[in-house]
């Protein structure tokens, strides 16, 4: 793996108040993180760190796009990311399970922000990561229709226009004939009050 020095501060020669620092993200960052979801990207990162007595407050923005694969084709898409983040770093002896407290070793006289930045930029990808609809790999999604076993149109998977057709519906009598036998179990049920 190649040097982090870029993203590391070292913090101790830093006086108590207000620092800015600021990230060029591009395809490197990406290529160097095993199992990464995103492939590539440029993404700007500033950091404005407080520093105080006992912690060290992080404030970071990023804004950008990145290259991951979309979730129904497995093609690249291109995804803005954007957002402001806020994570404390605190001296302790004592792990944590808050996402926005990072302990640091009380000796610790610098900070990594590498992987801080990544988990960043991914938690700013949507959840479902997909093409506008029409701009999907059309073999694919061939592909996907013949193996599904489905025959309408995979990108119709969020699409409200196949509403259910009312004379596909056939009522349910509600008549309690003894032509269905009951479990016992359910009959049992029926009597909980």
């Amino acid at each position: 793996m190649k040097s982090n020095k870029e993203f590391i501060i070292p913090f101790i020669g830093l006086k108590v108040g207000f620092h800015d620092f600021n990230f060029e993200i591009h395809d490197a960052f990406f290529e160097e993180v095993e199992y990464s979801i995103i492939h590539k990207g440029n993404v700007t990162v500033s950091l404005t760190l407080e520093k105080k007595e006992t912690m060290l407050i992080g404030e970071f923005q990023i804004g950008g796009t990145v290259s991951a694969s979309c979730d129904r084709c497995n093609d690249p898409l291109d995804v803005p990311v954007k957002g402001t983040f806020r994570l404390v770093y605190k001296f302790d002896n004592e792990t944590s399970d808050d996402e926005s407290l990072i302990v640091l070793h009380p000796d610790a006289y610098e900070l990594d922000v590498r992987d801080n930045i990544y988990e960043l930029i991914t938690v700013s990808l949507p959840a479902r990561l997909t093409h506008p609809m029409g701009e999907c790999n059309e073999e694919m999604i061939e592909l996907l229709k013949k193996y599904s076993g489905q025959p309408e149109s995979v990108e119709d998977d969020f699409d409200d226009d196949d509403d259910w057709d009312d004379e596909d519906w056939e009522e349910e009598d509600d008549d309690d004939g003894d032509d269905d036998p009951v479990d016992p179990r359910w009959s049992a049920l029926k009597n909980l009050n």
